[in-house]
């Protein structure tokens, strides 16, 4: 279960919060809008309840959400709740951050660096921030001792695709996970076109010749990453493909929005509002059972109708909406995390 617990971020990536979009007008939620920490408990012992036991916070920036740890400290007592972890731009992630967030429960933590040329960098996030901010709080986090740290980099051709082999080349033996996403139709804003995708197969053709991979198994049924060992035991990489190769049919991923509204699909146009149910005054079984009724009737396969659509020559710039048909307008990748 990914739980967004802001809509806001310190950063505007193109490929999810585009500045011209973004601006200071953007009607961002009201601090009273949010779900409160109780009500964030009350939804997750539901739904651990329903069997979800890996819990994911995310944003927008999540380290932007006061007192995060408290939050992170009530969900670790939930019985069946077994892993919490942290999706971060890591430009907030001082060390004693890191140690905070480690003691409060975090076991792993996700970091998001789209590359390591500040000119680069400034392309795809033009708010000026040190880069070196960040590489340090990849450093905090490598130091903490979380189980895992990964390093996510969304590849657009023709923008960052340069800067793999010099990411492969700074992150190997460090005991980080490089993960390479291809550049999503995430949102509505980001002007994707498939020209911008880099493959997943291109990345790991790009990356072998120079650096020696082998395929991993997957760590779990539903693992959407594809993993790769570097052959002189240097760690290891993830490509996630979820262009050319979707995943829906695994797909076991519930998000829930800074508002409470639970979408069942990172391409949804409407979710499902929970946080009415609460202003309701439903009990803990009610609402488990209204969303074990949400989930049921999940029928979600945007990605595997866009892969046919790019099979069949018939889309070549952005997917108009859930079923390719009538132009509607899809969540926010910043309002229910990635």
């Amino acid at each position: 279960m990914r739980i967004s617990v802001t809509d806001r971020c310190n950063f505007r990536c193109g490929y999810c919060m585009p500045k011209d979009v973004f601006g200071r007008r953007y009607p961002f939620l009201k601090s009273g809008a949010l779900l409160r920490y109780d009500e964030i408990e009350t939804l997750v012992k539901a739904f651990a309840k329903l069997g979800v036991g890996k819990i994911r916070l995310t944003g927008g920036e999540p380290l932007l959400r006061k007192d995060l740890e408290r939050l992170i400290v009530m969900l670790s007592d939930i019985p069946g709740i077994e892993d919490i972890t942290i999706t971060t731009n890591a430009s907030l992630l001082t060390q004693s951050r890191a140690r905070s967030l480690r003691a409060a429960g975090i076991r792993r933590i996700n970091i998001s660096l789209d590359a390591l040329r500040p000119e680069i960098s400034r392309k795809i996030n033009p708010i000026p921030y040190p880069l070196q901010d960040i590489l340090d709080g990849i450093n905090h986090a490598l130091e903490t001792g979380f189980e895992s740290v990964k390093i996510n980099m969304v590849v657009q051709k023709g923008i960052n695709d340069g800067d793999i082999l010099s990411m492969v080349q700074n992150f190997r033996g460090t005991g980080a996970i490089l993960r390479f996403i291809e550049f999503m139709d995430v949102g509505n804003h980001n002007r994707w076109r498939m020209d911008k995708v880099m493959r997943g197969r291109e990345i790991i053709d790009l990356i072998n010749p120079i650096y020696p991979l082998q395929p991993v198994g997957a760590n779990y049924a539903s693992e959407v990453a594809k993993r790769w060992r570097f052959v002189d035991g240097e760690g290891e990489i993830g490509v996630i493909s979820s262009i050319t190769q979707p995943f829906c049919g695994d797909c076991t991923r519930a998000r829930l929005s800074a508002k409470g509204e639970l979408f069942t699909c990172l391409f949804a146009t409407s979710g499902h509002d929970l946080k009415q149910l609460l202003s309701q005054g439903m009990s803990e079984i009610e609402i488990r059972e209204k969303i074990s009724s949400i989930w049921a009737r999940r029928d979600d396969q945007y990605s595997m109708l866009r892969t046919q659509k790019l099979s069949a020559g018939n889309l070549k710039t952005r997917p108009p909406g859930k079923q390719f048909g009538k132009q509607s307008q899809k969540v926010e990748m910043s309002y229910i995390g990635g």
